[in-house]
């Protein structure tokens, strides 16, 4: 089921499956304007992390996640959930983490994160730390980022 979720960057998109948040992510203009808010325990919930997110409370709440990907890009994902809240890694940083030989690798793979925030592909940036590769815009990274560091 997919549910929109309104934020002060803008409306994001979430979608459960058996339980699970399988993607949430910024809606492109005009996309979600016809699902629904959210209404399920587990949108709910989430709605919940998201206001405390973007309250500048960093959110402790877990919530189920599943997100469909290749083994690499999986591998990839979990070392991102592991960096700090209000901190950055560079993308060859968080390839030498895995033992992966190419930054571009872990890059691309970050570029396909369906769950945006949960997976902090936006706390990788670039080696020369310029913000790089966000799929939601370098605007919204910055805000994320930028939100991070206040708290």
């Amino acid at each position: 089921m997919d549910w929109r979720m309104e934020t002060p960057l803008g409306p994001m998109v979430f979608r459960e499956e058996n339980g699970a948040v399988t993607a949430l992510r910024f809606a492109a203009e005009g996309e979600c304007e016809t699902l629904p808010p959210p209404a399920s325990e587990l949108s709910l919930r989430a709605e919940d992390w998201l206001r405390r997110y973007f309250a500048g409370d960093k959110p402790t709440t877990e919530l189920p996640f599943n997100p469909a990907g290749t083994a690499f890009q999986r591998r990839v994902w979990q070392a991102a959930c592991a960096i700090p809240y209000g901190e950055t890694v560079s993308y060859g940083q968080l390839a030498s983490q895995i033992g992966c030989a190419s930054a571009r690798a872990v890059g691309a793979a970050l570029g396909k994160n369906p769950i945006w925030l949960l997976i902090p592909c936006h706390r990788v940036i670039g080696a020369d730390g310029s913000l790089t590769g966000y799929a939601g815009g370098l605007e919204k990274k910055a805000a994320l980022l930028a939100l991070e560091k206040r708290t």
